[in-house]
């Protein structure tokens, strides 16, 4: 996959499918199912870390995560996620910090929040050849500042704007957008309307394409579950079930058997009557 693929989507009428992806043996299955593009989120922070939210995320813990990532891929394209901070100081800081992602992380692209205030960054970035997947709606970095993690553009003057942010980030060079807590038939208004493809969370069927946090879909993380997740399966419950049996049989003897263990054609019995030399 490339960023032009990604384009074609549009109006190719297939849907794109993308996941978040923090690590090398995910992205090994990932990619070997087909998934189109892996988004190194800065979910990472909550997900893996730890962390109350994406806020606290390091450029540092970005970018070595973003290497396991890309190490694991073949096909799919790979999107590294810009933390907070990381774009907003000066343009300077941003080239650098979007630089690493690429140069030394191997990404492919870079993600970034917000929608007309960064538009003019998009622009500079795509101009020096950095591909952008722009992101809008609910901003998880920005999120107290819209009131928490609400459904953004229910009330017309506030799907005004995001309308507008979405042109302007589409005029501003970015490959695709993330629309994330939409109303659908806002979503598929933006969808509509603009010339690059939308990617949804939360933001109804309309979209050109979807992305889940995978541990969401898998039934991993149990911190919380967005509203917006269908998950596929509980692997919650799978994995506690085998690590109980597991330490079971352990504390009985029970693992490892003659199955499990090694052999060898010596008595070893005899190292006793040995003497040492």
């Amino acid at each position: 996959m490339n960023i032009l693929d990604i384009k074609n989507r549009k109006n190719s009428g297939k849907k794109i499918a993308m996941l978040t992806c923090y690590d090398y043996s995910t992205a090994l299955m990932l990619d070997a199912i087909g998934i189109d593009m892996l988004l190194v989120g800065d979910s990472l922070g909550m997900v893996m870390l730890g962390y109350d939210s994406t806020v606290p995320v390091s450029i540092d813990e970005m970018i070595h995560h973003s290497k396991a990532v890309v190490r694991g891929r073949k096909n799919a394209l790979v999107i590294g996620d810009m933390p907070f901070g990381s774009y907003h100081v000066s343009t300077d800081d941003t080239i650098r910090n979007a630089v690493r992602f690429l140069k030394e992380a191997g990404c492919d692209a870079v993600k970034l929040e917000g929608g007309m205030q960064v538009a003019k960054t998009i622009e500079r970035l795509a101009a020096i050849g950095i591909p952008v997947m722009a992101h809008i709606g609910l901003t998880p970095q920005t999120a107290s500042s819209l009131g928490g993690y609400k459904v953004q553009g229910r009330d017309m003057a506030s799907a005004k704007r995001l309308l507008k942010d979405a042109k302007a980030v589409a005029d501003a060079g970015a490959f695709s957008v993330v629309l994330e807590c939409v109303p659908a038939t806002l979503a598929r208004l933006i969808t509509d309307t603009i010339s690059i493809p939308t990617i949804g969370i939360g933001a109804g069927p309309y979209c050109d394409g979807q992305v889940l946090v995978t541990h969401d879909l898998l039934g991993i993380f149990e911190k919380f579950k967005p509203f917006f997740v269908k998950r596929y399966v509980n692997l919650n419950n799978t994995i506690k079930e085998a690590i109980s049996t597991f330490i079971e049989e352990v504390r009985a003897g029970a693992f490892p058997d003659n199955e499990h263990s090694f052999s060898a054609d010596i008595d070893f019995s005899q190292i006793l009557n040995d003497n040492d030399e």
